[in-house]
C-alpha cells in the first residue's frame, strides 16, 4: 500500500473520529468552539506571561544573589579578622541582640546539609552566589553552598537541628512557621579546623514559587475567570438559540399539519430573527391561502365537470353508431376517471384530523381481513406497538401500499418492527419487482409500469405519491426496495 493512500486512510478515520465529537445541535458548537477558543487563547497568555515571569524573577533573583553574596563576604572578612577568642562572644551577643541578616555559627568540620529538591532558578542563584564570593575574596579556600528547609537543616557538627535552638536566636532571621522558606547556606573554612556557618533567607523569601505560572492561586484564577466567561457564553449563545428552536418548531408543525398547535413565533430578540419570524409567518399563512384555494379550486371542478360529463354519458346514448358511441364513451370514462384521481390526489395526501395514539395491530388487522375476505392471501403477526399519528391518513397510506401488493403480486406480507427512534411498517409483495432505473419515478403520478398495467388496468399510478405525502407529513419516510427473495419490499419509516 502506498504512503499517500495510508495517509488517506488515517485522515478519513480522524475526520470520521471528530465526526462523533463534534455536536449536532448548534447551542453545543458554538459552546464548543468559544470554549476551545477561550482555552487556546488563555494557554496562549499563560505561555507568554509566564515567560516574561520567568524572565523577570531571574534578573531579580541575580539581582538579589550578589547582594546576598557581598554582604557574606563582608560577614567572612570580619569575622576571620576577629582574634578566635573574640568569636564566640560577638556571635553570643548578636544572637541575644538579634536583627541580623546572617545565622551565624562556628563548627570544627563541614556539616551536611540536606538541599532542597532540584530547581533551575536556585541553582542559577546558588553558582552567582559562588562566583561573587570568589570575585570578593579570591585568596578563600572553597565555599559550600546550598538551600535547606528549615525543619531539615543541622547547624553544627553535633547534628543539633535547626528546630533545636532558642526562638530568640533565629525568629526574627529565618521564616519557621507558618509558611517556612528555603534558606540560604553558606560555609567556609576561616582557618584551619575552624568554618564559619551563615544561614540567611533571600530578600525575597518566596523567590521559588512567585516565578511559578502553574502555581494553585493563579489556576484558581484563571479557572474562575474561564467559568464565568463559558457561563456569560452559555447565556448568550442560549438566547440567540432559543428562538431557533422556536421556528424549528413551529416549522415542524406547519410541515405535518399541526399548525393550529403551534404557538405564534414570537417577535423578539435580535433584528435578524424578528425579520425571519415575520417572512415566516407571511409564507405560513400564503402557503395556508394557497392549500384552502387549491381545495375549493378542485372542488369547483368536480362540481363543474360531472354535471356536464354526466349529460354527455346519456347523450351518447342516443347516438346510433355503435363505435362512435363507444369511443365517446371510452372518452367520458377516461375524463371521469382523470377528474376523481385529481380529487383523490388532492384530498388524501391532505387530511384534517387530530394526531392519537394508534394501535398498529387493531389498524393493520381491519386491513388483513378486508383483503382476506375479498379473497386475497396477506401475512401479518402481531406486534403489539403502537405509534402516534392520524389514524385515517394512517390508513390510507398503509392500504394503498397493501392495494399495489396485491394487484402486482400472488400474496402479501405486512410486518412491524420497532427501534430505539423508528417505527417500521413493511409491506410486501411476491411480484417481479421493479427494475432498478424506474424507482426514480415510482412516486410521479400517473406514471405506470407494464407489469402494473397489465394486472389493474383501471389505476391511475397515483396510490404510492398519496402515501409518502402522508408519510411525510407523519415526519416518516416511505423507502421502496426489491426483497433480496423476489418482490417488492415497501417500508414505512415513522418517528417512534
Amino acid at each position: 500500500m502506498s504512503a499517500s493512500r495510508m495517509l488517506k486512510r488515517a485522515s478519513n478515520r480522524m475526520l470520521e473520529r471528530l465526526g462523533r465529537i463534534w455536536p449536532q445541535s448548534l447551542l453545543g458548537r458554538l459552546m464548543l468552539v468559544m470554549a476551545a477558543g477561550l482555552l487556546v487563547t488563555q494557554l496562549a497568555a499563560s505561555v507568554i506571561w509566564a515567560s516574561q515571569l520567568r524572565a523577570k524573577a531571574q534578573v531579580e533573583a541575580q539581582s538579589a544573589s550578589q547582594y546576598m553574596a557581598h554582604g557574606a563576604s563582608g560577614a567572612i572578612r570580619f569575622f576571620r579578622s576577629l582574634p578566635p577568642n573574640y568569636r564566640l562572644l560577638l556571635i553570643q551577643q548578636l544572637r541575644e541582640m538579634g536583627g541580623t541578616r546572617f545565622f551565624v555559627n562556628l563548627n570544627h568540620a563541614y556539616v551536611p546539609v540536606q538541599q532542597i529538591a532540584e530547581h533551575p532558578l536556585a541553582s542559577s542563584v546558588l553558582a552567582t552566589v559562588g562566583a561573587t564570593l570568589k570575585s570578593d575574596l579570591p585568596h578563600s579556600p572553597s565555599f559550600h553552598l546550598a538551600f535547606a528547609w528549615p525543619d531539615q537543616l543541622v547547624v553544627s557538627e553535633d547534628g543539633v537541628h535547626l528546630s533545636d535552638l532558642p526562638d530568640a536566636w533565629v525568629q526574627h532571621i529565618l521564616l519557621l512557621q507558618p509558611d517556612p522558606a528555603p534558606i540560604l547556606v553558606i560555609q567556609t573554612e576561616i582557618e584551619p579546623g575552624n568554618w564559619l556557618y551563615m544561614a540567611a533567607l533571600m530578600p525575597n523569601p518566596y523567590f521559588l514559587s512567585s516565578n511559578d505560572p502553574l502555581a494553585w492561586d493563579r489556576l484558581s484564577l484563571q479557572g474562575l475567570s474561564l467559568a464565568v466567561v463559558l457561563l456569560l457564553c452559555l447565556l448568550v449563545v442560549r438566547w440567540i438559540t432559543r428562538p431557533l428552536a422556536a421556528l424549528s418548531d413551529a416549522a415542524a408543525a406547519f410541515g405535518q399539519g399541526q399548525d393550529d398547535r403551534a404557538p405564534p413565533l414570537p417577535e423578539t430578540g435580535s433584528r435578524e430573527f424578528i425579520n425571519t419570524a415575520r417572512a415566516f409567518s407571511a409564507m405560513r399563512e400564503r402557503i395556508q391561502r394557497y392549500i384552502e384555494d387549491r381545495e375549493r379550486l378542485f372542488i369547483s371542478i368536480s362540481h363543474d365537470l360531472r354535471t356536464p360529463i354526466t349529460r354527455l354519458k346519456l347523450r351518447s346514448e342516443l347516438l346510433d353508431d355503435e363505435a362512435l358511441r363507444n369511443e365517446f364513451e371510452e372518452d367520458l370514462d377516461e375524463l371521469d376517471m382523470m377528474v376523481k384521481g385529481a380529487l383523490q390526489c388532492v384530498k388524501d395526501s391532505d387530511i384534517h384530523e387530530n394526531p392519537a395514539e394508534v394501535k398498529l395491530d387493531a389498524l393493520l388487522g381491519r386491513l388483513v381481513r378486508s383483503a382476506r375476505l375479498a379473497g386475497h392471501e396477506v401475512g401479518y403477526r402481531d406486534s403489539g406497538i403502537t405509534v402516534r399519528a392520524k389514524p385515517l391518513a394512517l390508513k390510507r397510506a398503509i392500504g394503498n401500499l397493501l392495494d399495489n401488493a396485491l394487484y402486482y403480486g400472488d400474496r402479501a406480507e405486512i410486518s412491524v418492527s420497532s427501534g430505539p427512534d423508528v417505527v417500521a411498517i413493511a409491506v410486501r409483495d411476491h411480484g417481479p419487482g421493479v427494475p432498478e432505473d424506474a424507482f426514480a419515478s415510482l412516486f410521479d403520478p400517473y406514471v405506470r409500469l407494464a407489469h402494473g398495467r397489465e394486472q389493474n388496468d383501471g389505476g391511475m399510478g397515483l396510490g404510492l405519491g398519496i402515501a409518502r405525502s402522508v408519510i411525510k407529513a407523519h415526519g416518516g419516510q416511505l423507502v421502496l426496495e426489491n426483497h433480496p427473495e423476489g418482490g417488492l419490499n415497501a417500508t414505512i419509516r415513522l418517528p417512534a
